[in-house]
């Protein structure tokens, strides 16, 4: 192992993921290198479940923030300690060895970027959109991807805008692409297709086309949100 390579705070936001959570953590255990990980920091927005007592006793640290995932990700990034930040959804799952591929990534002078995504299902809908997550264009990006940032380029952006309560990764992420090099990694997290699958997968991959039309033509955080409640929460 090389000398004073930068390590890696994986940065989960959660609301009452009790369920899964020490699944989460176990596997990003096994699957990384412990002296590349200086912590699994876990941001808790108000569980009202076990959440928080099974992220501590399965070895992550826990921090309590106000609810709201912008909110909760520009909280953790301000405490975490690692020099490079990995925000991660709780039921995404990055590949084998995926912290060598973001310090790799970094030390090659990329200051930013995310894996490629496929999702826990057989669909071909599902598998056609994932398709494009390795195009590097910032319409095909989204938090499901997971998000590798230095702290010094979150610092100099601004961190998340909190007045997305959502959308706030596609506008964060639209930052940064105006800012620098955003890397596309070659390989594949894994994400939970249960939304799709109990919402609809056509109908809610149109309404998330439609939020991303809705951003591009000057949409604000309070018109995606109202559009989310009514199309997609309920």
């Amino acid at each position: 192992m090389k000398k004073n390579r930068p390590q890696i705070s994986i940065v989960i936001p959660v609301l009452n993921e009790a369920k899964g959570i020490a699944q989460t953590i176990s596997y990003l255990t096994a699957n990384s290198s412990p002296e590349n990980i200086k912590e699994i920091l876990i941001v808790d927005g108000g569980s009202v479940d076990n959440t928080t007592s099974i992220a501590e006793h399965n070895g992550a640290r826990v921090i309590h923030s106000e609810k709201g995932r912008a909110k909760q990700l520009n909280y953790g990034a301000q405490k975490a300690k690692g020099v490079i930040l990995y925000f991660l959804h709780a039921d995404t799952l990055p590949p084998h060895d995926f912290d060598q591929s973001l310090i790799d990534a970094v030390e090659e002078g990329f200051e930013t970027g995310c894996f490629q995504m496929k999702f826990d299902s057989n669909s071909l809908f599902l598998s056609f959109f994932a398709w494009f997550t390795r195009v590097n264009h910032e319409i095909c990006r989204g938090g499901d991807q997971s998000l590798f940032v230095t702290k010094q380029l979150f610092n100099r952006s601004g961190g998340f805008d909190e007045a997305y309560v959502v959308y706030e990764d596609n506008e964060f992420i639209g930052r940064l692409y105006k800012s620098t090099f955003f890397k596309i990694l070659p390989r594949h997290v894994k994400t939970s297709a249960r939304r799709y699958q109990e919402r609809g997968m056509v109908k809610l991959q149109y309404h998330f086309g439609i939020m991303h039309l809705k951003n591009y033509l000057g949409a604000g955080p309070d018109q995606l949100y109202d559009y989310y409640k009514r199309k997609i929460s309920v």
